[in-house]
């Protein structure tokens, strides 16, 4: 098959010939039909992650059909439309037993613990528990944005910052989860502050629900405080940097939640924290990491109802041989809306 390797971290990645992935007793193999291109991708490259071991494929957001089925698995076809959470549960854990599979103990993640979806087949383990059905309505690209960015989105705005009608929620940053963000907040009836550098992104912040967006480079703390009479109920680092971290944190009202759904590795793993903000005014923090496969109901749900658009948080569609290039530049920040690996 056709993928993306890298053989040693930070050095550029090449479109290469290897051999089709077969299914495990208890796995599928999908063909790709999509699949995004993730900063959690670029981080892979840069060697933040301990679980890659190279030569490797990336990819971890993805849809497409079952191509090959384990003998064990029970709930799918050849030919099933479908997606997976960015996070394999393993189905024997405690988490998982509790239904918890985005922080499973013994977890697999396509394109860090085993190859990816930058490639023309994926193999994803203990199908019965991790893989989920598309509507049959939702185009590939749409589905492939779902597994990463959107699903992150919507487990840390409705079931970890659990949003509500009337309340002010920031955004700081407003990429592929940002912009999540700030649709699915906006949906549950929040009103949603974004903020980022980019006058595009914020633009497009304001068309997806915004009622405000607030340019990075300024005093953000003083302009939400100022727009939300005291301060945010709820404030997530879409990014994950020590400053949009910093402000998301200063930002909040008394009793107010931080949401980090941003990843902070490398040089940012261990950032200083506004502790005197925290004690004082008894902040939450809590971190968000993907979503279950069994928690995409209730967000398909609110899609097919049209209550979500992800397909609006689509940008550009490359091709294979275009993926290298993006990946090595997600640092950039260049692109309005996910990039998307859609032909191969």
């Amino acid at each position: 098959m056709k993928a993306v390797l890298f053989e040693k971290f930070q050095e550029a990645p090449k479109v290469v010939n290897v051999a089709d992935p077969a299914p495990e007793a208890h796995g599928v193999v999908l063909k790709v039909e999509a699949t995004g291109v993730c900063r959690s991708d670029w981080h892979g490259w840069m060697g933040h992650d301990s679980d890659i071991e190279v030569p490797h494929i990336p990819g971890h957001e993805l849809a497409g059909v079952v191509e090959a089925v384990g003998k064990d698995v029970k709930n799918w076809k050849v030919g099933d439309r479908v997606t997976v959470p960015f996070i394999c549960g393993c189905g024997s854990c405690s988490e998982c037993h509790a239904g918890h599979q985005q922080v499973c103990l013994h977890q697999e993640q396509p394109g860090f613990t085993h190859w990816g979806s930058f490639a023309e087949y994926v193999p994803i383990h203990q199908a019965d528990l991790n893989v989920v059905a598309l509507p049959e309505t939702m185009d590939f690209a749409t589905a492939a944005s779902l597994g990463c960015r959107f699903a992150t989105s919507f487990r840390a705005v409705i079931d970890q910052g659990k949003v509500s009608a009337g309340q002010w929620v920031a955004v700081h940053g407003c990429g592929g989860v940002g912009l999540s963000a700030v649709m699915i907040a906006s949906a549950a009836g929040a009103n949603v502050i974004g903020v980022d550098l980019d006058p595009a992104k914020l633009a497009l912040a304001k068309e997806l629900g915004a009622v405000a967006a607030i340019d990075g480079k300024s005093d953000v703390v003083g302009a939400i405080k100022e727009i939300t009479k005291g301060g945010a109920h709820v404030s997530l680092d879409a990014l994950g940097h020590p400053a949009t971290m910093t402000n998301s944190i200063l930002c909040l009202r008394p009793r107010g939640k931080h949401i980090q759904v941003g990843l902070m590795l490398g040089d940012h793993a261990t950032p200083a924290v506004p502790m005197p903000k925290i004690v004082g005014q008894e902040i939450e923090l809590l971190g968000s990491h993907g979503t279950q496969a069994h928690r995409y109901g209730a967000m398909l749900d609110m899609v097919e109802s049209g209550k979500l658009n992800p397909a609006r948080l689509v940008g550009d569609k490359i091709s294979i041989d275009a993926a290298p290039e993006a990946l090595m530049n997600m640092d950039k920040f260049q692109s309005v809306g996910a990039t998307v690996i859609t032909s191969f």
